[in-house]
């Protein structure tokens, strides 16, 4: 069966990109990079609105699902099955990452906490907002808690997948590189760093040379 599949932004949106097998036109709805966070929600919402006889997946984080994911009460309202793949790392994952590669792991305003205080706790937003509320921590119980959300067929599903907080996304463009020069920092950590010193550099010459530009004008 045809399936949509709607992502956030972060991490999830990159595992989601390479990993989930999309075989039709117009089935992965991402904002791309445009950065949008709480995207998946809403449009995981149109989805099954345009498409009732599809079923339809939001994979999101924990950081972006807490911008729309109160969005879910429309949906129970109106008895859409949108399944929300929530991988809860308790972080802004992908900053967290870039804090980690390129400034010396020194992490700041990225810890969430979700998945140690349940601060929130999903499953129980999942049952105030009407949904119904999985949560998954271990390997052996990801078969059958996919199997128990795809069951569900008149109501949103939010299933809390609890995920180590060090997971990367691999492989990475340092910001302002090229493409041919992705990291792999599992491989040569100390060459990411050289090499993210050597773009940080040109960029603040390049940086450098406009303003002396616009100052000769």
């Amino acid at each position: 069966m045809e399936r949509f599949f709607a992502s956030g932004v972060g991490q999830h949106q990159m595992w989601a990109a390479n990993f989930i097998q999309f075989d039709t036109p117009r089935t992965w709805l991402n904002s791309g990079g445009l950065g949008t966070m709480g995207y998946s929600v809403p449009a995981a919402i149109g989805a099954q609105v345009g498409n009732p006889d599809r079923e339809v997946w939001a994979v999101d984080g924990d950081g972006c699902f807490q911008m729309t994911g109160r969005e879910l009460a429309c949906a129970a309202e109106e008895g859409l099955p949108i399944k929300v793949a929530l991988i809860n790392n308790g972080n802004l994952g992908m900053v967290r990452q870039l804090q980690k590669v390129h400034y010396g792991g020194r992490h700041h305003s990225v810890d969430l906490a979700t998945p140690t205080r349940r601060v929130p706790d999903f499953v129980a937003f999942a049952e105030a907002l009407g949904c119904i509320g999985l949560r998954c921590e271990r390997r052996d119980q990801l078969k059958e808690t996919i199997e128990l959300a795809r069951a569900v067929t008149d109501r949103p599903v939010i299933i809390d997948f609890v995920v180590g907080d060090d997971l990367m996304v691999w492989p990475m463009i340092a910001a302002g590189g090229e493409q041919q020069r992705d990291l792999r920092c599992r491989r040569d950590p100390a060459a990411v760093q050289r090499r993210w010193q050597v773009t940080t550099m040109s960029a603040k010459r390049e940086y450098a040379c406009g303003i002396a530009d616009l100052k000769c004008r």
